[in-house]
């Protein structure tokens, strides 16, 4: 179900605006069959390789993404005068 939902994902927005986070923290019994926790990630990228997608895409997708947006928000801050 998570592939399919991370598939959807990069189809709609594309690989570079989908990243997965492993803050599970209550979250509580809402989570897929199979990704209780970040120790089942392999799964995740197992299901990602077998669909085709490249290293570059899975790092993008497992946090790469994330911290490009996460640089882009702090260089905003730095440049924004606060009066």
């Amino acid at each position: 179900m998570i592939r399919s939902l991370c598939l959807g994902a990069v189809a709609l927005a594309g690989v570079d605006h989908v990243g997965i986070g492993s803050d599970y923290d209550g979250v509580g019994d809402s989570l897929p069959t199979g990704l209780k926790d970040p120790s089942s990630f392999p799964i995740l990228i197992d299901g990602l390789i077998a669909r085709g997608y490249d290293d570059d895409a899975i790092e993008k997708i497992l946090g790469l993404n994330a911290l490009r947006v996460w640089e882009a928000v702090e260089d905003a801050r730095k440049r924004r005068k606060w009066n």
